[in-house]
């Protein structure tokens, strides 16, 4: 996820947990409806300014619109990463050694 996906996320998470709909929340920050949805669809990120009213509206820390949660589809995207390099790291480690291996025969 990239800043604007998490600050999407988080805008959005912090607005249901209120209970808010997207115009109240818009209403309480003053910003436009529209300007809201872009945000929450992570396709804009806001000025300094707009965070700390975004903040403010939602009753929370600026900060705490950026904070990553380790949720389970995140943590498994994670291993498969992990898991994946480990296998690659293993191919190309026995590959370097069968090339190896083949060019000690041929100089036999």
């Amino acid at each position: 996820m990239d800043i604007r996906e998490i600050l999407a996320a988080n805008i959005k998470e912090n607005r249901r947990k209120k209970g808010l709909t997207q115009e109240k929340l818009a209403e309480k920050a003053n910003m436009s409806l529209h300007y809201l949805a872009i945000l929450e669809l992570a396709r804009k990120f806001p000025s300094g300014e707009m965070l700390e009213r975004l903040a403010a509206a939602l009753e929370i820390e600026p900060h705490d619109l950026f904070i990553v949660d380790p949720s389970p589809q995140n943590e498994l995207e994670q291993l498969r990463r992990e898991i994946k390099n480990d296998i690659e790291n293993a191919f190309g480690e026995r590959l370097e050694q069968a090339i190896a291996d083949v060019i000690k025969r041929c100089k036999i």
